[in-house]
C-alpha cells in the first residue's frame, strides 16, 4: 500500500485544514496517509521547520495561512524543496477580496459568530447523546428517528446529524425485545430505517467482541445477525 504524509500547516490550530484532509483521504481508500500538524506557526522559520520534515519525503504540504507573507514564503520554501504543496485559503480569500472589494480581516484564529445556528447545533448534539439507543425517549421531540440493529452506525449518524442541526433519536432493534409503543405513535415521515450486509455486520461485531476482549458469541454470528435483520425488516415495513 502506497504511503502519502500530508503536512497540516496553520497559524491557528489547523482544524480548518484537517478537516478537509479528511475528505480527501476518503477518496483514495487504498493509499495509507500518516497527518503531520504543524500547528500556531507564527513566522518564517517555523515553516521552514515544517518543509524540511518534508523533504525528499512522499510529502504533500497542505496549509490553511491568512498571513500573505506567510503563504508566499511557503510557496518558495516548498518549490525550492520540490515539495508538493496545496494552499487552502489564499485563492479563496483572494477572489472574494477581487469579488466584494473588500479586504480580508487577515487574524489568524478568527472564528465565526455565535449566532442561532451554532447554539442549534448544540442543542442538537446534546439531544442527539440524551435519547442514544433508546434512552429517555424523546421521539415526539425528535426531527429524525433512526431504527436499526446494533452496529448499524446509529449513534455517530446521530450525533452528526445533530451537527448539521437537525435533532435525532435512535431506536436499537433487539431480538426478544419489542421496540417502545410510542415508535409506532409518531409521524412516519421522519423515521429512517437502517440496515446492512449481513456478512458485513457480521465482521463488525467480531471486531467489536475482540477490541472488548470477550470471547466470541451469539451476537457476531452470521445465523443471528441474519436474524436480527429479518425482524429489522419487518419493523421497518409497520413503520412505512
Amino acid at each position: 500500500m502506497a504511503l502519502v504524509e500530508l503536512h497540516i500547516v496553520s497559524d491557528s490550530t489547523g482544524e480548518t485544514a484537517a478537516r478537509l484532509v479528511l475528505a480527501l483521504e476518503a477518496q483514495f481508500p487504498d493509499i495509507e496517509f500518516q497527518e503531520v500538524r504543524h500547528p500556531r506557526v507564527e513566522s518564517v522559520e517555523d515553516l521552514a521547520i515544517a518543509v524540511q520534515r518534508a523533504r525528499g519525503r512522499p510529502a504533500v504540504m497542505v496549509y490553511t495561512l491568512v498571513e500573505r507573507g506567510l503563504r508566499e514564503e511557503m510557496r518558495r520554501l516548498c518549490r525550492r524543496s520540490r515539495v508538493h504543496y496545496c494552499d487552502l485559503l489564499g485563492h479563496p480569500i483572494d477572489s472574494i477580496s477581487r469579488v466584494a472589494g473588500v479586504a480580508a480581516r487577515m487574524e489568524p484564529g478568527v472564528r465565526a459568530p455565535l449566532d442561532d445556528t451554532y447554539f442549534r447545533r448544540i442543542e442538537a448534539i446534546e439531544f442527539a447523546v440524551r435519547y442514544d439507543d433508546g434512552v429517555g425517549g424523546g421521539l415526539d421531540d425528535a426531527d429524525i428517528v433512526l431504527v436499526g440493529v446494533s452496529r448499524t452506525s446509529k449513534t455517530p449518524l446521530s450525533i452528526f446529524l445533530g451537527y448539521l442541526g437537525h435533532k435525532a433519536a435512535n431506536v436499537p432493534i433487539v431480538k426478544g425485545v419489542d421496540p417502545p409503543p410510542a415508535l409506532f405513535e409518531i409521524d412516519r415521515a421522519k423515521i429512517v430505517g437502517l440496515t446492512i450486509d449481513p456478512e458485513r455486520l457480521a465482521e463488525i461485531r467480531e471486531e467489536r467482541v475482540k477490541s472488548m476482549g470477550a470471547p466470541r458469541r451469539k451476537y457476531a454470528d452470521l445465523e443471528a445477525v441474519f436474524e436480527e435483520l429479518e425482524k429489522a425488516e419487518r419493523i421497518h415495513r409497520r413503520l412505512r
